[in-house]
């Protein structure tokens, strides 16, 4: 998500230059893992990529994506577009048959040298392997043949070009590494796999036996996209190629900055101009894993929170250079100080008053030159006349980091601006020059209103990229219309006819632009409407049992089901009708039923709903200060000196919850673990 919403700003950022954009997103099909978690999901390649291509393109419709393209690497023309690459590379003698053998990483896709390999232990099992020590994943020792391209003899043309272009890579740090790369572990590329080990791929042609290498076949993608290989001879450019811009994440940055300009220049094709390589997003400082389920669902905070203030989150808090982390009270936290306390403020101060209106603000100061800073004296003078400056200076600071394919440092600089016309607004307290008998107190307090209207009109226009919903209902608000929302008319005094809103501004905090969020400590988690409305209600057991399927199934965790102690009521497990309790027939009666008997859960047999109310999990695995690995060179020890553990508890029922449930369970868990 955070990649194609970076995607969409830049793509609407120059819809709002007026420059034709094209944008393109999809989904990576082919390749070895994707054929194994097709196998396990007991479906067939396709029929499984069909599932999950519409999850991902659903997520891009409910991000607010304006793609041209949303591209399946199984599409019709691309297989042809790939096909058309082999032939040419064929053509040139880029391509030879070899044996092949090395270390193959299936999660990567690739092979690794010896050297980027240490001997890693699974933190979780205590297993040991060999595995990237780029992306810790395992790797195992492979020999087959297979076609390779002669990669190695475009190494002097990829150093010339990094040297040439040393800002092809933003940000800039990266490109040392690709640089580091190329100098020192470029070999030729194993460019196809024999079908016995990869049959879900696009065939090599004329050789059905080998299958393309997934990356291959991946990275021509942006190519089938533009066209390719139907072109006019010189007219790529119609299409679309060469990209302005590549944004990727930092996992795959040799494939995108090593391989796909290999490729390029093998086929004398032009370069994309730019790759834009964004960090990752992490929970609690710690990198999002499946295996310990810190994974933010993008969907649940869409549905909880709102597109736009989610994308507000992910554009002005999210990494580049750096990784970011996600929270929930830092986002609650920033789009009050930002959004709602900011923005929505601040067009409330100037929308919603009796004492004015906001076309009459606007006609005022264009019919007359009364109002003008150098008319006034002392403070006010000063103060208006800093906030023309910044409003003057705003678009272009924003358009350079936009340039610099910097949008969280734009972003940055708009609601750094919506805070500086809020503080304009308390230092020069219109509200009061309103009310003056005096005319240039009128004249000021009309000037001061202007500037504040104006700040909010260009503010929204530069926001349209990055917050497209909430910036065109401030836009409405303001009664700015449709064909004045371009960049030209992010300037002070373009457009004199604004003013008259197209949609109610309200009345209150609650039904503005940007209403208060509804923060988990604001509501009784037990009302359907509310739990509804906020994506983050407690799930039934029985869904959070959907969720955690793969987890049940999982080596990486312990799960302990938390059970009603056999005191409290609870219904017969063979019987959903009637209630029975252990204190309820007399258990030493050689002839009575034994409710109890059937309330106990026994490991390995049937579980017990009516006493289940939810689960602790427990994960234990060897220390690794500051993620240390094990390198090649070290012995591995028998054992770790520490292991860390962590629990997770869950009660479902909030009619269950503050009775100590948890605690016990938790307490139990540790008792156990220590005996």
């Amino acid at each position: 998500m955070y990649s194609m919403v970076l995607a969409d700003v830049l793509k609407r950022w120059q819809t709002l230059l007026g420059n034709r954009a094209i944008l393109s997103t999809g989904t990576d099909e082919h390749g070895i893992k994707v054929q194994q978690a097709a196998a396990l999901a007991e479906m067939a390649p396709k029929e499984f990529c069909d599932v999950n291509a519409d999850k991902f393109e659903e997520l891009a419709e409910l991000s607010n994506i304006n793609y041209d393209r949303f591209i399946r690497t199984t599409d019709p023309d691309h297989i042809q577009a790939v096909e058309h690459v082999w032939l040419l590379l064929q053509e040139k003698g880029l391509i030879y048959e070899t044996k092949h053998e090395g270390w193959y990483s299936v999660s990567d896709e690739c092979f690794y040298p010896e050297s980027q390999l240490i001997r890693h232990q699974d933190r979780f099992t205590g297993a040991v392997y060999m595995a990237s020590a780029e992306t810790k994943n395992k790797v195992e020792w492979v020999e087959e043949k297979n076609y390779c391209f002669r990669m190695k003899e475009l190494q002097g043309r990829l150093l010339d070009f990094y040297s040439n272009n040393a800002d092809w890579i933003q940000p800039a740090s990266r490109m040392g590494e690709v640089v580091s790369w190329v100098k020192n572990n470029l070999e030729d590329l194993s460019i196809s796999r024999p079908v016995q080990r990869l049959s879900w791929g696009i065939r090599v042609p004329d050789d059905p036996s080998q299958t393309i290498y997934v990356w291959v076949d991946a990275l021509i993608n942006y190519l089938t996209v533009a066209g390719f290989p139907n072109w006019t001879p010189g007219e790529s450019h119609v299409g679309g190629w060469p990209a302005d811009v590549h944004i990727i994440g930092k996992d795959i940055l040799r494939f995108h900055c090593v391989y796909w300009p290999a490729l390029l220049l093998a086929l004398d094709l032009p370069m994309p101009k730019n790759v834009l390589v964004h960090s990752h997003w992490t929970l609690n400082k710690r990198k999002m894993s499946k295996s310990l389920g810190n994974v933010v669902n993008p969907l649940h905070a869409i549905n909880r929170w709102g597109i736009d203030t989610v994308r507000f989150y992910l554009l002005s808090e999210g990494g580049i250079a750096d990784d970011a982390d996600y929270s929930n009270n830092v986002l609650v936290a920033k789009y009050k100080k930002h959004l709602q306390w900011g923005f929505g403020n601040l067009i409330a101060r100037v929308t919603r008053a009796k004492a004015w209106n906001v076309r009459d603000l606007v006609t005022k100061a264009f019919s007359t030159d009364a109002g003008r800073p150098e008319n006034f004296t002392g403070a006010l003078k000063d103060v208006i006349a800093s906030l023309e400056v910044t409003l003057g200076n705003l678009p272009s600071d924003v358009a350079t980091d936009m340039e610099k394919l910097n949008p969280v440092h734009a972003i940055r600089k708009i609601l750094e601006a919506g805070g500086s016309i809020n503080e304009f607004l308390s230092q020069t307290e219109p509200w009061k020059l309103a009310k003056s008998q005096n005319p240039t107190d009128q004249l000021a307090a009309n000037e001061v209103l202007f500037m504040a209207a104006e700040g909010l009109r260009i503010s929204s226009i530069l926001l349209q990229p990055f917050l497209p919903e909430k910036a065109a209902q401030m836009l409405d608000t303001l009664g700015v219309a449709p064909d004045r929302r371009s960049f030209a008319h992010a300037v002070l005094r373009a457009d004199p006819d604004y003013g008259v809103p197209f949609i109610d501004p309200g009345r209150t905090r609650e039904d503005g632009v940007f209403p208060p969020l509804i923060e988990e400590s604001d509501f009784d988690f037990g009302e359907p409407a509310i739990q509804e409305a906020t994506a983050s209600e407690p799930l039934t057991l029985e869904e959070e049992y959907e969720n955690q399927q793969s987890w049940r199934a999982s080596h990486d965790k312990l799960t302990f089901i938390v059970c009603l102690p056999l005191s409290e009521d609870a219904p017969n497990n063979n019987d959903t009708t009637t209630t029975t309790t252990a204190a309820a027939t007399d258990s030493t009666s050689p002839t009575a039923p034994n409710p109890t008997a059937q309330l106990l859960v026994r490991a390995g047999q049937d579980d017990v709903p009516a006493r289940m109310v939810g689960d602790v999990n427990l994960f234990l695995y060897p220390y690794e200060p500051e993620d240390a690995l094990v390198s090649l060179s070290t012995p591995l020890p028998t054992a770790p000196e520490f292991v860390v553990g962590e629990i997770d508890v869950m009660i479902a029922d909030p009619g269950h919850r503050k009775r100590g449930l948890g605690r016990g369970a938790v307490r139990a868990l540790v008792q156990i673990t220590i005996w």
